[in-house]
């Protein structure tokens, strides 16, 4: 009796159908279908059993779901472990992909994508989350140093990740603290500290990846961050003294090698150019003294030809140097023995005076006229003789 019959519910009491007699029904109508026979109940035909098609045809659908059950999908970026009752079968690439149902084989798929990322030293992407007993390790001049780190990597090889290592990702973490700790134990302090930061995590990730390599993880480190490096908390102002006082020295040593920079050159310079003019003025002597020798030689032999016209020109010359550099004029007059004097210096600085500050008070009338001097002139050609009556010659 189906839902929809319209004699529901009117067996002589109203309620909830019976749920009994609904199997009953069910049962009866599968068996009809399949044409079995079954024993009659009271006041019912007999029944046809299920013929052995049906079952048949049952089992088929159940192997058809079963080995469908096989298919399955592997996305980019990922790989398809398969297992042959445990055993490691293939590897396979992204789409669609087969293997035999369970229990036979099994898949796995594993993410060749995503980028995984183990903390040293702190946890939550938060350096103040400190872990001490892993950021705290030794230098190799036996000083305590506070390093914290984090280490990025994928897979290279997933049936050696899936196989080969029970947890992988302890496996990387375990690694990593190794290998830093034996990296910053071949180092000093200031090194790890300043600038040996960058070579420190180059090596690091080296080491990781020659010991996953050697151990088999399929793990591959693309690249290995320092997040934070100094000394111990406890040290930590002591530190900053040292360091304080390690800058002051360095710049010190600056300021005097930028001075001495400065210095020697200009020193050098200088001796350069004392040198050469040493050599300059050398030259310059010698060279006169040579021209002076020639030229009294040369004078020596007119002197010898002519040694009357020879004296009048030398006087001559030698008057013209001294009195050339003189400030005072003398004038000849003919027929006497007196010589007037002009005294052109005070007129020259009168004139001056005047056209700067005609008021100034260095104006004044020029002096009288100085003594005159009375030379004798030559007599003939002889030389006139000096005031103390001593001979030229």
């Amino acid at each position: 009796m189906s839902l929809n019959d319209p004699q529901w519910g009117k067996r002589g009491r109203s309620g909830p159908p019976d749920l009994d007699e609904i199997w009953r029904n069910l049962n009866r109508r599968l068996s009809e279908m399949f044409g079995r026979t079954t024993p009659p109940g009271d006041g019912e035909p007999p029944r046809r059993s299920l013929p052995i098609g049906g079952v048949g045809l049952l089992a088929a659908l159940v192997l058809l779901v079963w080995l469908a059950s096989g298919f399955y999908i592997v996305d980019e970026g990922r790989r398809g472990i398969v297992t042959h009752f445990g055993r490691f079968t293939e590897a396979t690439q992204p789409g669609l992909r087969y293997h035999l149902p369970f229990p036979i084989e099994a898949v796995e798929v594993v993410d060749f994508s995503q980028v995984k990322t183990v903390e040293i030293g702190y946890r939550n992407s938060n350096p103040k989350n400190k872990i001490a007993k892993e950021s705290l390790m030794l230098t190799d001049d036996e000083n305590i140093i506070d390093i914290q780190f984090a280490v990025q990597y994928n897979l290279k090889n997933a049936a050696e990740y899936v196989f080969n290592a029970r947890k992988p990702d302890d496996i990387v973490a375990q690694v990593a603290a190794t290998a830093i700790s034996e990296v910053v134990g071949s180092r000093q302090m200031d090194f790890a500290l300043y600038e040996g930061r960058a070579q420190i995590a180059t090596e690091t990730e080296k080491k990781m990846q020659e010991m996953l390599d050697r151990y088999g993880t399929g793990v591959y480190v693309q690249k290995v961050t320092l997040q934070n490096t100094q000394p111990p908390e406890q040290v930590q102002a002591a530190f900053d003294d040292a360091v304080k006082a390690s800058q002051d020295r360095e710049r010190q040593k600056n300021e005097g090698q930028a001075y001495a920079n400065n210095v020697v050159p200009l020193a050098r310079g200088m001796a350069s150019r004392l040198l050469q003019e040493a050599d300059g003025y050398n030259a310059s002597v010698v060279q006169r003294a040579d021209g002076d020798a020639s030229r009294f030689k040369q004078v020596l032999v007119e002197y010898s030809k002519a040694p009357g016209v020879t004296r009048e020109r030398l006087y001559l010359d030698m008057m013209q140097s001294v009195l050339g550099n003189a400030s005072k004029v003398l004038i000849d007059q003919k027929g006497g023995n007196s010589l007037l004097y002009l005294p052109l210096d005070q007129l020259l600085k009168q004139t001056q005076a005047g056209s700067g500050s005609p008021t100034s008070a260095d104006a004044r009338p020029p002096a009288a006229p100085e003594a005159t001097v009375t030379l004798e002139p030559p007599r003939g050609r002889e030389l006139p003789r000096s005031r103390d009556r001593g001979d030229p010659r």
